[in-house]
């Protein structure tokens, strides 16, 4: 018997890395996952991973970047599956770069895809969580938001801070439904740093260094286990908050 028999998790970027890892984890413990992405193949492997732990999984094609449609992606998984119970905003397709080489479509996609997105996903997931007595939403955000230099990360960081605030709001709104609302601020092994950390392994390490854990961490072991427990009844009494899932690395005051 899992924790979290019986529930069911939407996770957006589960194709692969930190979605992937988080979607596996919530799956360990039972929940079933509606595998949100853009690559019908990347989906269908995380929903195999799913299964083979024993979870109930299903793929849902989505951008996120289309906030019109996401409603009706909302309505197919709790239609497949009865209802949402945990909702995992991880998607995001945005610029980096320094902030005078930045186009404004670039910029606009960051917070379209980030919380733009994830305000569609939560307003259509709020009657569902409602009706089930209460549920739990776990935005993505970066630790860029307080980096002491976040040169080339200033897009990113604007976006993620913005989602950082709706978070809060959230918790804030609707805390008497029964829905709690945290924010994770994670440094993980995917698929992008660690082909950036075979590519330049003296960087690498220097930023490793930097961690006073001193590694980065894994997208299961260390992101997705930190979700599950976030979402357990143990900790029931956190909401609004932003939890960094960075090995010490930076500083939330």
């Amino acid at each position: 018997m899992g924790s979290l028999d019986g529930k069911v998790a939407i996770v957006t970027g589960a194709g692969q890395g930190v979605g992937q890892g988080i979607a596996l984890a919530l799956a360990s413990e039972g929940a079933a996952i509606a595998v949100l992405g853009r690559t019908p193949d990347k989906l269908e492997t995380t929903c195999d991973l799913v299964r083979e732990r024993g979870a109930d999984a299903e793929p849902f094609a989505c951008d996120v970047a289309d906030t019109g449609a996401i409603p009706g992606v909302v309505d197919a998984v709790a239609g497949r599956f009865g209802g949402v119970d945990i909702l995992v905003n991880n998607a995001y397709s945005g610029g980096y770069g320094p902030l005078l080489e930045m186009s404004d479509e670039k910029f606009q996609r960051g917070f379209v895809s980030g919380p733009f997105a994830a305000f569609a996903f939560m307003k259509a997931c709020h009657p569902l969580m409602k009706a089930r007595g209460g549920g739990n939403i776990v935005n993505l955000v970066t630790s860029a938001m307080v980096r002491w230099d976040p040169t080339t990360y200033g897009a990113y960081a604007a976006a993620k801070q913005a989602l950082r605030s709706l978070t809060r709001t959230a918790a804030a709104e609707w805390g008497p439904d029964g829905i709690r609302a945290n924010s994770i601020a994670p440094h993980a092994l995917s698929p992008g740093l660690k082909r950036w950390t075979e590519a330049f392994p003296e960087a690498a390490e220097e930023f490793r260094k930097t961690i006073p854990l001193g590694y980065i961490g894994d997208c299961e072991a260390d992101i997705g286990n930190a979700v599950v427990a976030l979402v357990q009844p143990g900790l029931r009494y956190l909401t609004g908050a932003t939890v960094p899932l960075d090995g010490g690395q930076a500083y939330f005051g």
